[in-house]
């Protein structure tokens, strides 16, 4: 009877030890599961927050170039309001040059040099050429003053030197073809003669 009742009361130990294991092992499997979901959890949470931040990025980046194509297309309409004559005018140009070249040509014509006739054209295209100048400058048109001044590249271009002791060397003497200027930009270079040091002027100076 008594071997009985110790065998009951070692059984009963082992059940619980057997109960305690199990509720040990569900414990851990139920924090298992609680750690699993906390981590997909955190996981979701965190691409949520990149992709907020990447569209947020793509946002600032839309509205830069936005900004940037605003001011491009602001920029062309003042330039094509201030300079959509360029072409016209540098092609009117072309009437200048004609006039020049036709007083020249009229000037050196031997039938008609010391004639009224001769006066009185060269007067008229006078007339012709200044309203051309005034036309020019109303609408910010302007020649280059190249005469007597010192060579400058960004209005100038030299076609030739000619030897002048007189003047310093890079002195322009001849304007060969007027240039202009549209408002702050080069329309087209004055074509110039300039000064250089004659030969025998270099010999002295390198003599002495």
């Amino acid at each position: 009877m008594e071997k009985e009742e110790n065998q009951k009361s070692e059984n009963d130990v082992e059940k619980k030890d057997i109960d305690g294991n199990e509720e040990l092992v569900a414990d851990i499997n139920d924090q298992k599961s609680t750690n699993q979901i906390t981590d997909k959890e955190e996981i979701i949470e965190k691409t949520s927050e990149e992709k907020i931040l990447e569209l947020e990025d793509k946002l600032a980046r839309t509205f830069a170039e936005m900004e940037n194509q605003r001011r491009r297309f602001e920029k062309e309409k003042d330039e094509a309001f201030e300079y959509g004559g360029f072409t016209l005018a540098k092609e009117s140009l072309n009437l200048i040059d004609n006039l020049d070249r036709s007083k020249q040509i009229l000037k050196n014509d031997d039938t008609l040099k010391d004639s009224k006739a001769l006066v009185k054209i060269l007067e008229h295209l006078d007339i012709i050429y200044k309203d051309l100048i005034s036309i020019f400058s109303k609408n910010n048109i302007r020649p280059i003053e190249s005469l007597e001044k010192k060579l400058d590249p960004n209005f100038h271009q030299a076609m030739m030197e000619v030897e002048n002791d007189q003047k310093e060397p890079g002195t322009i003497i001849q304007e060969i073809q007027k240039g202009f200027t549209i408002k702050d930009r080069l329309l087209r270079p004055a074509l110039v003669a300039v000064s250089k040091k004659t030969e025998k002027d270099k010999e002295n100076k390198g003599n002495k």
